[in-house]
């Protein structure tokens, strides 16, 4: 849902517009980020009141390849290229940029999300593989052993240090 109603955003807008304040002004005083009212009046002075309304789209890879050669035959910002289009979010139009960067036409797929949808057959169940136990030669384990034991006792003896240092510590309070 949006954050702000379309009365709301049509009030500040009209404000705007009637010169009773600068957008950085009218933000201050409502509590909003001057880059909110901007976009909010240039989609009012492109496409009228339903440039205010919220708006939930999905649009398809032709639509998403002729925004972005549009965007870069005219040398448009995002926010431009939004407005021109009527896209609600410009940070849609840097996603788009940046899939068909990394993939192409197939990377502006639209890609399905959620669950998959469930088949009529329950999945096979995968036979189980036996644990493959790693097997340490003697030596290793040996080694091993030896190391285990010195970390021990370099983490005992840094425990006992803490706690010579906190009785120190406590016995100087007393």
């Amino acid at each position: 849902m949006a954050q702000y109603d379309e009365r709301f955003k049509l009030k500040v807008v009209k404000r705007y517009l009637s010169g009773s304040g600068g957008i950085k002004s009218l933000a201050a005083e409502y509590g909003l980020y001057h880059s909110a009212v901007r976009r909010w009046v240039m989609r009012y002075q492109a496409h009228g009141m339903s440039g205010l309304r919220y708006k939930r789209e999905s649009y398809d890879a032709a639509f998403k390849l002729k925004v972005l050669k549009r965007m870069w035959r005219e040398g448009w910002s995002q926010t431009q290229t939004a407005i021109a289009f009527d896209i609600r979010s410009e940070c849609r139009i840097g996603r788009w940029e940046r899939q068909y960067h990394e993939g192409g036409n197939q990377a502006l797929e639209r890609r399905r999300s959620g669950c998959k949808a469930m088949s009529d057959h329950p999945p096979k169940q995968k036979p189980l593989e036996p644990a493959v136990q790693e097997q340490k030669t003697l030596e290793e384990v040996l080694k091993e052993n030896e190391y285990l034991r010195a970390e021990n006792a370099y983490l005992k003896k840094l425990d006992a240090l803490i706690q010579q240092k906190r009785a120190a510590a406590q016995k100087k309070r007393s």
